[in-house]
Order: C-alpha cells, then sequence, then structure tokens
C-alpha cells in the first residue's frame, strides 16, 4: 500500500485516467441529482423511461465539454484557484448547452427529457465534488509530502490582499516547511476574523503569540507600512529570536506572481528608514526641467541616485562626469535602459584637472552644478592628507571658477556633518571647500549652496555594507569602539533633501539636514546579526579594535559657536557659519594647494589648521600639532 502511495504522488495519473475519473464524478452527481430532485422517494414511471436518454445526453455533453476545455489535463495535486474557476466555467456551459438542447426537444417532441430542475441540481453537484475532490487530493498531498508536525509556525503580519497572496503562496510549495499559524492585522475591524480558514489576531497579540506558539517567523506582508511601524514588529520580533521576512514590492515580482524566494529578510537599512520625505516637486521641477545639469562624482553613491532623480524631473540633459571608469560605466548601463541617450552625457573626467573641465563647462554649458566628487574617507584621507586637499579642495576650486566663468545659475556642494569642529584631514578639506565656495559667492551672480549631512545608508565602503559582509563570512564583525554612535540617512532620502535644498538657497546658505537620532553602531551591529538569524556571542562575535585614526565618537552637525534658522521643509535648516572674505582665504587656499608638490605632510596640516581653526586632530599623529 505504502509503494503505492509513493507512486500515486511520485508520477501523475494519465490523463485518460482523469478524464474517466472526472465522467465517473459526473454519473455520481446525475444519480444524486435524480434522488434529490424527487426526495429520495421512488421515481415517476416517465421519468424511468427517459433515463437512458438523461444519462446519455448529460454525459455526453460534459464529456463534450471536458475534452474541449481539456480541464484533464492539469495536474490534480496542483490545482488552484484559476483551476476551480475553469471548472466552473467549463460546468456551468454545459449547463446552458443541455438546457438548449432541452428546449430544443420539447419544440419538437413536445416533451422535456431531462427537468430543468435535474439541470440546475446535477451542476451544482457536479461542480461541487469535481472541485472537493481535487482540492482533497491537493490536501492529502501536501499533507504527505510535508506533515503539519514537521512545519514551521509562521506569522503573517498584514491580512489584506498581499497577505492572501503570501499566505497562499507558502500554501502551494511542498518543499516549503511553514504552516501560516495566523494572520495580524491593524485594522481593528478584522479582530476575531478568518480569512481562508486562519484566525486574524490584533497586534497586540504578537508577542503572547510568539512565545505560546513557537512561532519562528514573522512575515511582513503590508507593503505601504511606516518605517516607525515596521521598526516595533520587528523589535518585537529580535527580542525573542523570531526570523522576519518581508514582501518585495508588486513591481518586482515575477511575471505578477509572488514567489517564497522573493520572501527577503528585512534589512537593516529599512530599519533605519523614516517616513517619507514631502519634497515641494513643483520647485524641484522649476530648477532642473529643460536645462542641462552637471553632475561631478557621478558614479558614486550620492552622485548615481542624484543622477536618478533628477532625471524625474525631465532635464533638457544631465552630465555624469567621473573618472571612475568602471563605476561609470555601471551607471550608463543602467540609465541607458531606463532613458533615451539624448538625455544624458557619460563624460570621463578628474575635477583636479582644469583643461578637462574647462572642455566639459565649454562643451555642454551647464545651468546647474552638483558637485558630489570628493575623497570621503576618514582613515584613507589621515594618511593621504595631499590627496584630500588635490580633491576635495582644489577640484571643488576648478568647479566653483569654471561654473562663475560659464554663468552657471547654481553650484550645490555636498559637504558632510565631519566638516563640523574637524576631528581629521577629510573633515578639514570639506570644511575648507565649504569656506571657498561660501565667500566666493559673495562677489559673483553664481548662486553657490552647500548641503550637509552624516552617514548615507549603504554607500560604498559605509558600514552596513562591511557588516553583511563580515557576518557573511562567519565573523568576527568588527565595531572600533563600544559607543561610538553615528547619524545615518538613506542615500534616496539625503539626495531628496540635496535637491530641495538647492532649490531653496538664495545663495551662501549651507544647508543642515535633520538626520534624527544618532546610532549606536555597536547595537546596529548586533541587530544585524539578529536579523540573519544568528546570535552574537554564539554564532557571530564582535570584536572592538580601537578608534582608527582621526575618528570621533560623536558625530556633530553643527559647531558649538553656530545655530540655525528654520526653513519651510522641517527637515531641512540653515547654520549661521563664520563668513570670510574671499581675497584673504582665496590666497591661502591657493598656497595651501601649491604645498602637494612637496608632499610634506606635516606642513599641510598645519596649514589647514590655520585655515580651520576648529581643526583639532583627534587619534592621529597631527595631535602634535594642536599642543
Amino acid at each position: 500500500m505504502y509503494r503505492l502511495l509513493s507512486f500515486f504522488w511520485k508520477y501523475n495519473l494519465p490523463r485518460w485516467f482523469i478524464l474517466c475519473i472526472d465522467m465517473l464524478i459526473c454519473a455520481g452527481s446525475l444519480t444524486l441529482a435524480l434522488f434529490l430532485r424527487f426526495d429520495f422517494e421512488s421515481i415517476p414511471a416517465t421519468d424511468l423511461q427517459n433515463l437512458p436518454i438523461t444519462y446519455g445526453l448529460v454525459l455526453s455533453v460534459r464529456l463534450l465539454s471536458f475534452l474541449i476545455s481539456k480541464t484533464y489535463k492539469g495536474v490534480i495535486r496542483y490545482t488552484g484557484s484559476r483551476d476551480s474557476m475553469r471548472l466552473l466555467l467549463v460546468v456551468a456551459i454545459g449547463s446552458v448547452v443541455l438546457f438548449l438542447v432541452n428546449s430544443a426537444t420539447y419544440l419538437i417532441m413536445g416533451s422535456f427529457y431531462v427537468p430543468s430542475s435535474l439541470i440546475i441540481i446535477e451542476a451544482l453537484c457536479t461542480m461541487f465534488i469535481l472541485i472537493a475532490s481535487r482540492l482533497a487530493v491537493k490536501a492529502i498531498y501536501f499533507e504527505n509530502k510535508n506533515p503539519d508536525r514537521e512545519k514551521i509556525n509562521v506569522l503573517i503580519y498584514g491580512a489584506g490582499e498581499s497577505g492572501i497572496i503570501t499566505k497562499r503562496t507558502l500554501d502551494r510549495d511542498a518543499a516549503i516547511k511553514y504552516k501560516v499559524f495566523g494572520f495580524i492585522d491593524d485594522d481593528q475591524k478584522k479582530k476575531g476574523r478568518s480569512l481562508e480558514g486562519t484566525f486574524i489576531f490584533p497586534p497586540e497579540k504578537l508577542e503572547e503569540l510568539i512565545k505560546e506558539n513557537n512561532i519562528e517567523t514573522v512575515i511582513i506582508s503590508i507593503l505601504n507600512i511606516s518605517a516607525s511601524r515596521k521598526n516595533e514588529i520587528v523589535e518585537t520580533c529580535l527580542q525573542h529570536n523570531v526570523k522576519v521576512l518581508s514582501v518585495p514590492p508588486v513591481t518586482k515580482w515575477i511575471n505578477g506572481e509572488l514567489s517564497f524566494n522573493q520572501l527577503k529578510t528585512v534589512a537593516i537599512e529599512q530599519l533605519l528608514e523614516r517616513d517619507a520625505i514631502k519634497l515641494d516637486v513643483s520647485l524641484i521641477e522649476q530648477q532642473v526641467k529643460n536645462k542641462t545639469i552637471l553632475v561631478t562624482g557621478a558614479a558614486g553613491s550620492i552622485g548615481s541616485e542624484l543622477v536618478r532623480q533628477i532625471l524625474r524631473f525631465h532635464p533638457k540633459k544631465i552630465v555624469l562626469l567621473d573618472n571612475a571608469e568602471s563605476p561609470l560605466h555601471e551607471v550608463e548601463l543602467e540609465l541607458a535602459d531606463k532613458f533615451p541617450p539624448s538625455q544624458f552625457e557619460i563624460v570621463m573626467g578628474d575635477v583636479r584637472n582644469p583643461e578637462r573641465l574647462q572642455n566639459v563647462f565649454r562643451t555642454f554649458k551647464p545651468q546647474v552644478v552638483y558637485h558630489a566628487a570628493a575623497y570621503k574617507h576618514v582613515p584613507m584621507m589621515e594618511n593621504n592628507p595631499s590627496e584630500s586637499i588635490l580633491t576635495n579642495v582644489l577640484g571643488t576650486k576648478v568647479v566653483a571658477e569654471l561654473a562663475v566663468e560659464y554663468n552657471v545659475e547654481k553650484f550645490v556642494l555636498i559637504s558632510t556633518d565631519k566638516a563640523v569642529n574637524p576631528t581629521n584631514v577629510m573633515g578639514a578639506s570639506k570644511r575648507i571647500a565649504e569656506i571657498f565656495t561660501q565667500s566666493l559667492g559673495k562677489k559673483v551672480n553664481t548662486k553657490f549652496i552647500t548641503t550637509r549631512f552624516g552617514n548615507v545608508l549603504g554607500s560604498n565602503g559605509s558600514v552596513i555594507p562591511r557588516f553583511k559582509k563580515q557576518i557573511e563570512q562567519g565573523g568576527p564583525v568588527t565595531v572600533t569602539h563600544p559607543d561610538i554612535t553615528r547619524y545615518f540617512m538613506t542615500i534616496a532620502e539625503a539626495c531628496q533633501l540635496v535637491l530641495e535644498a538647492g532649490c531653496m538657497g538664495k545663495g551662501g546658505e549651507i544647508f543642515v539636514f535633520d538626520m534624527g537620532k544618532q546610532v549606536k553602531i555597536s547595537e546596529l551591529a548586533k541587530k544585524m546579526i539578529k536579523l540573519s538569524g544568528l546570535m552574537e556571542g554564539r554564532d557571530i562575535q564582535i570584536s572592538y579594535t580601537g578608534l582608527r585614526p582621526g575618528e570621533k565618537l560623536y558625530e556633530e552637525l553643527l559647531a558649538d559657536s553656530e545655530n540655525t534658522l528654520a526653513t519651510h521643509h522641517p527637515q531641512i535648516l540653515i547654520g549661521k557659519v563664520k563668513e570670510y572674505g574671499f581675497d584673504e582665504i582665496k590666497e591661502k587656499i591657493e598656497k595651501l594647494i601649491t604645498l602637494f608638490d612637496g608632499q610634506n605632510n606635516l606642513e599641510i596640516v598645519s596649514r589647514m589648521k590655520e585655515l580651520v581653526p576648529e581643526f583639532k586632530s583627534n587619534n592621529s599623529v597631527f595631535e602634535k600639532l594642536d599642543s
């Protein structure tokens, strides 16, 4: 018997065999309909005489309809809602044909061979038994393939359409050892109801359900859930070592259908996100529509995202400038799939090369410049101060002066929170770039605007991609200090605020972005380990390596002596900073740049400290210059 069942589940039954079973079901349904029609009493003599014709007519129509529609060709164990609807339609059409034949026989013969009530009862019985038998086979197959006792209990957060689709996805895949224990939904109207036989619980029951029912996974199926709400759910799950998966947006479903492999572990970036930013779309469109835009550092994290967002507002052309060949090529391939070639221009070039940049400005005559090209890694620049001067200071100077020469309307400098009370060479070099562009803006028509923000999630070389790689390799996860904290913002969010700030700027402002709360890096690492389904200390170790050269424990967005002014956007403030005279600062910066040829790091950093008095080195060989 066991071998027979194994053979049955392993191989599909022949199609002719399924057709024979369907016809037997139809014959049985007609017999049941006859008994129901006459209340299980004796069948009148007239109807008894017509039984051969009745059976012959009904079964012939059913057979013909099955052969035409090929319903017998489906794999019974995988019967779904579409198969059920198809069966309903085929049986209904067959019944309509029977009504028409019945009417014709009445007109010709003067009598009905098949009572109309019998046709209706037979159709209902046939529909019910055909579909029920298929679903029963499917249920038995899945239970045999993957018994409930071996399955993992799952909760689906969200009892909407996406939640139903998620449940069906888990139900139809025999290889998945997940059993949907219940739904959870924030809508109180759904409380206490059931959905496809599965109970819907209120959100306050989440922790209790996890504790009492051995829930191992929670799937968040709400596609438009707020960042704060998602955070609450994930925090509760992580406290009890429950794995959290999320359903991707509908646009990422394969051929419009969700598969289990598309359910992904909630990423740490999603937990650090904030609710969507409200942009002044008309203002941004006014600045970039039908204009030529130049983005330097266009192959980087910020630069490439700026390009993607600017293209939404239909610029005349956007010029992507970068000296990183492979990343620039990747961006070109991405844009070529989405936009016509006339909308963008890829340019290889170095912002430190005046002749190359002169040609770029002369050829394209940009009206707005977003200057994102810069060296940004603190330890790297601490060991190579001359390079930070060449790119972050000279590069900014070259682009800014050409912007003035070619009458650019607006120049937006992408700066960093590390420019505030800098403790490292990188931050000081960006502060010098701020000083130069702000002072230059006082003398010219071009409007120079600076935007400052902290770390962006997922940017090249940032801490989150590094932690992910270390976790994948089995650890340890390296954190510089147990108490180190940082501000974080998504790349998309930062670029949206850059566009908005660039539009509202009148020239000379340093815009500071609301970065939210500082995040403790050690807690970030622990949460990432838990999200990966691992345990800190058991599966993955955290190793503290000590602060790197130039690194500080806490980031700042404004210097102590600064204050801020509010703008119409709640997440954008104007920093009031010390201002400098252009002629004096230009001479000092040019002297600083000439020190590159001497390659004397102490002399370079010493001159930087003269330009930026608040620059006090931390955990660096240059601390001796402060004393």
